[in-house]
């Protein structure tokens, strides 16, 4: 008698690599003590709700970038990263993942 077992690959976490990094940024931010986990919370669900997302999310790019919103503006209110810093940011990755040939890293030079 033999006896075959099937295993079926486990799905990613994250559907996409930036999820999983903001995912860690944010979680990281909460460890360092630089905000509390409930403030996150509701200002998460708050974010969710200002965009009409009232259906079961799964975990792509739409609460994904609720998720960076929510970080972006709670950075922001603290004070931590201005409006103007974060949109020069977000620019240089924008640019950098645009100019870098497929395949290879994606490296930030500049954010100014």
């Amino acid at each position: 008698m033999s006896v075959c077992i099937t295993h079926s690959a486990p799905e990613p976490a994250f559907a996409e690599p930036w999820h999983a990094q903001v995912f860690a940024v944010t979680v990281a931010l909460n460890e360092a003590g630089r905000f509390d986990w409930p403030d996150w919370a509701a200002r998460f669900s708050e974010t969710l709700k200002r965009h009409g997302l009232s259906r079961d999310l799964d975990g792509g790019d739409d609460y994904f970038h609720a998720w960076l919103e929510t970080l972006e503006q709670l950075l922001t209110d603290q004070g931590t990263a201005g409006a103007a810093e974060i949109t020069n940011l977000r620019n240089a990755w924008e640019e950098a993942y645009l100019t870098t040939p497929h395949g290879q890293p994606v490296r930030l030079t500049s954010t100014g």
